[in-house]
This record gives C-alpha cells, sequence and structure tokens, in this order.
C-alpha cells in the first residue's frame, strides 16, 4: 500500500511540473499538428522570394520631382536582370525532370532600345495630387543559346544555337506638377 501511495504521490507531482514548466501545458487556442513546423521545398522558398525582389524593384511606380526642361528622356531603362526575369517568364527553363528532360540557356548578348518617350498631361491622381504620366517604352533584344537534354525514351539533345527574343517592357512613372499643398486644386 505504501509503495503505490509513493509512485501516486510521484506521478501526481511529476504531473504538476510538467504542467507548470510551459513545455507540455499551453493555455489558450493550439494549432494542433500544424504547430510543428516542417520542411519547406527550395523550390517554393526561391518562387516567394523571387516574388518579392519584383515586388520591391520593378512592379512599383516611382514619383519623380517636376519636369524642367521641355525635352526630357527617360533615365531608367530596363536592367539586364529585368529582361532575363521577363525572358524566364515567358520561356521558361525550370521544372524539367532530372533525367527526362532538362533546359539549359546561355545568354549571348542583349540589346535595349527606346522605341517611346513621352509625357501624358497634367491629371489629378488621388493620394498624390497633380502628376504628369511618364511613358518610356523599350524593346528588348535577346539572343541566347538553349540546349534541352532528352533521356527518355531515346537519349539527344535539341539545341537551339541562334535563339532570339524579342521583349517590350513598359516603364512608366509619375511627375509631380507644381512646388506645393498650394497649386493643388480644390474639389468644390
Amino acid at each position: 500500500m505504501k509503495k503505490i501511495f509513493t509512485i501516486g504521490f510521484f506521478g501526481v507531482l511529476a504531473l504538476a511540473v510538467a504542467t507548470t514548466s510551459g513545455c507540455v501545458g499551453v493555455a489558450g487556442p493550439t494549432l494542433g499538428i500544424a504547430s510543428i513546423p516542417g520542411p519547406v521545398s527550395p523550390h517554393f522558398q526561391q518562387a516567394a522570394e523571387d516574388r518579392h525582389f519584383e515586388r520591391l524593384r520593378y512592379e512599383r511606380v516611382a514619383i519623380l520631382p517636376p519636369i524642367t526642361e521641355e525635352h526630357h528622356i527617360a533615365l531608367d531603362p530596363p536592367t539586364h536582370d529585368q529582361v532575363i526575369r521577363e525572358l524566364n517568364r515567358i520561356r521558361p527553363v525550370a521544372g524539367g525532370v532530372p533525367g527526362l528532360e532538362v533546359t539549359y540557356r546561355n545568354i549571348k548578348g542583349i540589346t535595349i532600345e527606346l522605341i517611346a518617350d513621352y509625357v501624358d498631361p497634367v491629371r489629378f491622381v488621388p493620394l498624390i495630387g497633380p502628376v504628369q504620366l511618364h511613358h518610356a517604352h523599350y524593346r528588348a533584344t535577346v539572343f541566347f543559346e538553349e540546349v534541352t537534354h532528352v533521356g527518355w525514351p531515346i537519349p539527344h539533345q535539341l539545341r537551339v544555337e541562334n535563339g532570339m527574343e524579342v521583349i517590350y517592357i513598359d516603364k512608366d512613372h509619375f511627375h509631380r506638377v507644381g512646388g506645393g499643398d498650394d497649386h493643388v486644386p480644390h474639389m468644390h
């Protein structure tokens, strides 16, 4: 009887210590099995990082100071990184199954030309004020070599040695009009 009492006492003591130590007993709602972290595939991690990078770098519209001269030119042509990202969006090379089909691309050269540069008349945009929209349209020509390794049913290579892709990229941004808040038209 004394042995059962001792085991019961130490069992209750162990349960009290375990529930008050913070390791087992958690007050409030829990996520259950979903609270245990699991591995994330590198593919999904890279895709999330790419979306974040493109949103920060290329998907925002800048608000620049007023245009001071009559002849203005766009000062921010697309970078080679932006052109290659757009090419990969149009003609993806990722996603092949190793051993069955894998595609590699070697960029030989990129040319970027300004094809249109004009400014819209002044207009009022909510949360910004009076602005002019500056349009800059570019044509980027990418020269590349593309090799596709096919491993099944008959192993062979498909080679495009003089590949070329033309990509059109718009780089639009706003220019403020006027000096301060005194030039903002009043809404009546």
